[in-house]
């Protein structure tokens, strides 16, 4: 299926090129869907702690947990609505959701404003990011699924860091507000806009994919299963889908230490906002950019391996952020976050495509970023607790030691679900 293969389903063509046009759309309406939650990665901690006047690590990062619970929620039910009533219409409404969290991050008169802002963007990111998986899934079959999430993921992160670095940039010549939320107002105006009057539906190419997907040997995994099914399967019963579920949730977790806690560590040693803003945009601009290859790499090597490895690295690093004082160590301990992000990232989305049925496949997506993005209200929770007992030095090795023993999980307890591996 690389060039299009030709389904019985009403002439539906299944592969990268067969659909290149609207692949590439939903590339660039992913990015936006990135450029949305990169307008809070440098100033949103800052503003916290300079505008909002919140001193505890707990509260001031109560906006990641309100973000990545809602996020979390509503990633399970996308893959329902998905499924439903098409991928299109839950585009739609994701990104008409975002139209105030600019207006809300920019005039909120209190932090309870900030926080709410964050439920919208949470609800924003849920639907329209796990859209955006899904169509691509939907559109390339299962030939080339692990470059499509490479381009998936790579677009949304390398988008998220040029717009950290952007608003980094922005806030160190014109403030924390309003000007660094501008760019956010203007990547959802442009995205509905897209979502609105150029994509596709294609849910009819999962259809035409179902139809001629082999009967599966295991009975489990058969077409024909209830939302609380598929939810047991694939957060307990099935190794490879609870694994990889397990690791997304790690991975988030460690990502929200990086959001709301790196920040405030490197502006206690005395980096600018400018320069924090170049940490902030480092490790996603890695993980974004390392995306490209690493899914293309799992199509190749299969999927286990690297998730393995990229869980691993990504605790070396987090541990080098603890015992670094200076801009060049930390600078190398994002690069290397990046890196190993980039090989975790797109490989599990991958995984669990390669394991659900096409009739199944979006509740599944759904299922495995509910665990993944509960990570980060997880994450913030116990750094903001850990950070306010005993320091954040204490919280990222926490981060770290857990980052290492989920590595290990999976590299005892997954099995590989290439079929190429």
């Amino acid at each position: 299926m690389t060039s299009g293969t030709t389904t019985p389903e009403r002439g539906i063509r299944l592969g990268l090129h067969a659909n290149l046009a609207q692949f590439t759309l939903l590339v660039a309406v992913n990015a936006l869907v990135g450029g949305m939650l990169g307008q809070e990665r440098t100033v949103l901690p800052l503003l916290a702690r300079d505008v909002f006047r919140l001193s505890a690590y707990t509260a001031a990062l109560t906006y990641i947990v309100a973000f990545g619970a809602t996020k979390a929620i509503t990633n399970f039910f996308a893959g329902t609505l998905c499924d439903r009533y098409g991928r299109k219409p839950v585009l739609v409404a994701g990104w008409l959701v975002a139209l105030p969290v600019p207006v809300l991050l920019i005039w909120g008169p209190s932090w309870g404003w900030i926080v709410f802002a964050n439920v919208l963007l949470g609800i924003n990111q849920g639907l329209t990011w796990s859209t955006t998986v899904i169509m691509k899934i939907d559109l390339v079959g299962p030939a080339r699924r692990g470059l499509a999430m490479g381009f998936n993921e790579a677009s949304g992160y390398v988008a998220l860091a040029a717009t950290a670095m952007a608003t980094g940039a922005i806030a160190s010549h014109w403030g924390l507000r309003p000007a660094p939320f501008l760019l956010g107002a203007a990547y959802a105006a442009l995205a509905l806009g897209l979502s609105t009057l150029a994509v596709l539906e294609t849910r009819e190419h999962a259809r035409a994919e179902a139809a001629l997907h082999p009967a599966p040997s295991n009975p489990d995994h058969h077409g024909e299963l209830t939302t609380r099914q598929i939810a047991w399967l694939t957060s307990v019963r099935d190794k490879a889908l609870s694994a990889a579920s397990q690791a997304g949730l790690v991975n988030n977790l460690n990502d929200a230490l990086a959001w709301g806690i790196f920040p405030l560590l490197f502006a206690a040693h005395g980096l600018s906002v400018a320069r924090i803003g170049v940490l902030a945009a480092l490790y996603p601009a890695v993980w974004g950019f390392g995306q490209l290859f690493t899914g293309w790499w799992s199509d190749r090597i299969g999927r286990k391996h690297l998730i393995t490895a990229g869980m691993l690295v990504q605790a070396v690093a987090i541990a080098l952020v603890a015992t670094g004082t200076t801009f060049p160590v930390w600078a190398g301990a994002q690069i290397l976050l990046g890196v190993g992000t980039a090989l975790v990232y797109p490989t599990l989305l991958a995984a669990i495509g390669d394991v659900a049925h096409p009739a199944w496949r979006a509740r599944a997506v759904g299922v495995y970023r509910l665990w993944r993005d509960g990570g980060f209200a997880v994450g913030a929770l116990l750094a903001g607790a850990l950070a306010d007992a005993y320091g954040p030095t204490t919280a990222i090795w926490a981060v770290a030691a857990l980052t290492a023993a989920s590595g290990f999980a999976v590299a005892l307890g997954m099995y590989e679900t290439h079929p190429r591996a």
